[in-house]
């Protein structure tokens, strides 16, 4: 592990017990590193145990085993049960989902909902006009609640809120996932802004290679709950070792691009 670390996960683990007395190993010993600034892809089909890591990364979901660490502290398991230790571990990791309608209150205006979260936190409630400029929402949609914002700009205000509490890192689950293409375009070029800006720490989980390759520096690749590959996303994306990253490539439509070869690249597997 590198000593200058932000984000540390070693030997993540996690396993669901299914009717029937089966098991289905979600995440197998996954290990990576994040330095602060940097920016991070899980990438996988469906299944491949990408959101389970994710969730054990914010602390929606215990690991049987394994260890996450900040900044070389290590980050307890279970959410602790005084408000203050709540708090501060929120602020160091935060999660954008991948539709953000039903983690925003209904009845809260823009506004109100980045308020919400800064008065929670004890910080500069001034800050909820910087906060919406940031992530390019004025006047009109900070007094919107959000039936009335589209899925965009709801994107944009999930974005905002979790960046009102100044975390160290933030989890993107299929944030773009549900989004227009030219809106999934403004929403990476404003995440990349974001990054250089404040320095927060990205986690980026999709199935989309090509937004992956946009918006990370490193990317682990995942198949049935373990790590294939990882390494510098443009190396792993344009010259792949492993047959199961092959087989990812080879299903992205793009030019002269023959379904033929994700055939073979399954039969490979």
């Amino acid at each position: 592990m590198t000593t200058d670390a932000l984000l540390t996960a070693n030997n993540l683990t996690k396993t669901y017990r299914l009717p029937g007395s089966t098991h289905h190993k979600a995440a197998e010993n996954v290990t990576f590193t994040l330095k602060t600034g940097g920016s991070l892809g899980i990438v996988g089909e469906s299944g491949s145990g990408k959101t389970t890591v994710a969730r054990m990364l914010v602390g929606l979901v215990t690991p049987d085993k394994g260890e996450i660490r900040i900044a070389g502290r290590a980050r307890e398991p279970r959410t602790p049960r005084g408000k203050r230790a709540r708090l501060a571990r929120a602020r160091e990791i935060q999660m954008v989902f991948q539709d953000p309608y039903i983690s925003l209150d209904p009845r809260l205006t823009a506004s109100d909902c980045i308020r919400t979260a800064l008065r929670l936190h004890g910080r500069d409630e001034s800050r909820v006009k910087d906060l919406l400029d940031q992530v390019g929402l004025g006047a009109r949609e900070a007094g919107a609640r959000p039936r009335e914002l589209s899925g965009g700009q709801r994107q944009r205000l999930a974005i905002a809120r979790s960046l009102a509490v100044n975390p160290q890192v933030l989890v993107l689950d299929e944030a773009v996932a549900a989004l227009d293409v030219s809106i999934q375009a403004q929403i990476l070029k404003l995440l990349d802004e974001i990054r250089e800006e404040t320095g927060v720490a990205l986690v980026f989980v999709s199935h989309d290679l090509a937004v992956v390759q946009h918006v990370t520096d490193e990317v682990l690749v995942m198949r049935r709950g373990r790590v294939v590959e990882q390494g510098p996303t443009d190396g792993v994306l344009t010259a792949p070792e492993d047959p199961y990253t092959k087989l990812l490539l080879a299903s992205v439509p793009g030019k002269d691009w023959d379904p033929a070869d994700a055939v073979r690249a399954r039969a490979a597997l």
